[in-house]
């Protein structure tokens, strides 16, 4: 490992990470103009984001940073893959990884593979359904949308708050913290779906430990939990394809997971490929009688 990357790896482990991201937190719902403003037209500048697509347009106009961050975009912005079959991206962003589930192991970087059932806090019944299966990480750029869509039609089943660590996600701790996917605070999220059961996880991470989703009344976090929280549904609440169904205060990561047998990737889809929402990553398999 780099001298670079140690240190970097290293200020992470020292710092409070918790306290730091509610710091934060607080910045970006300041509503003071000069303050906000400032923040936004930084962002703006520094990571070229493309204010064309956006439903308000005036950066002035957004009450504060957060608001302007999880912005709308406008209805043609974002066509959404029509066939039936067709499974959507989730977000806009950057594929991390994208391949096989190796039995119970999702790659994470060259050398470093995590478990199915530690990134699924030990649920070993949710797990089950996924050896073997198929998994996408997508990391979402402070540049990028952070809405969160649904990739097909799915039934709510069941959503699990699990509290971690709050690493960075980019490249450069992904490739040198083990199991970091597993460690990080993350909100897994289980419906039903055409291809069977489908889990969407919401990473965590440092500054960015605030989720949310349509259905759950308030923000997940924060507040910043110890413990374990599950809440179980009827599955009487139903999302189509391109519905939203969440989003991230501030920016991170997306982990999808699919049974064996019942999806395939987009061949071209590799590490680094840009996404938009709405675009086409694979397929669900059609079963024979």
């Amino acid at each position: 490992m780099k001298m670079i990357d140690q240190v970097f790896i290293l200020l992470q482990r020292i710092i409070p990470q918790h306290w730091l991201s509610m710091q934060m937190y607080k910045l970006t719902r300041c509503k003071i103009g000069f303050i906000k403003n400032f923040l936004i037209k930084t962002v703006i500048k520094l990571y070229k984001v493309d204010m064309d697509v956006a439903v308000e347009q005036n950066p002035a106009n957004y009450i504060h940073f957060n608001d302007f961050f999880v912005r709308q975009l406008r209805t043609d912005a974002r066509p959404v893959t029509a066939e039936e079959k067709a499974i959507a991206s989730p977000v806009d962003g950057a594929v991390s990884q994208i391949g096989p589930i190796n039995d119970t192991q999702l790659f994470q970087a060259k050398g470093k593979t995590y478990s199915l059932s530690s990134l699924l806090a030990n649920d070993q019944t949710l797990s089950d359904f996924f050896i073997n299966g198929h998994f996408a990480t997508l990391y979402l750029s402070p540049r990028d949308y952070h809405r969160i869509h649904m990739p097909l039609d799915g039934r709510l089943k069941k959503m699990t708050y699990v509290p971690g660590k709050l690493f960075a996600v980019n490249q450069r701790t992904v490739r040198h913290v083990p199991a970091l996917f597993a460690r990080n605070e993350r909100t897994i999220i289980w419906f039903d779906t055409k291809a069977g059961p489908m889990v969407i996880i919401l990473v965590g991470a440092i500054f960015v430990g605030s989720m949310e989703t349509v259905w759950h009344q308030g923000m997940i976090t924060p507040p910043y939990g110890n413990e374990i929280k599950t809440w179980e549904y009827d599955g009487s609440l139903t999302l189509k394809k391109g519905e939203e169904m969440g989003r991230f205060n501030m920016g991170s990561t997306v982990i999808l997971l699919f049974g064996k047998d019942q999806i395939r990737w987009v061949e071209e889809l590799q590490r680094d490929s840009i996404l938009q929402m709405g675009q086409l990553i694979g397929q669900v398999i059609e079963k024979t009688a």
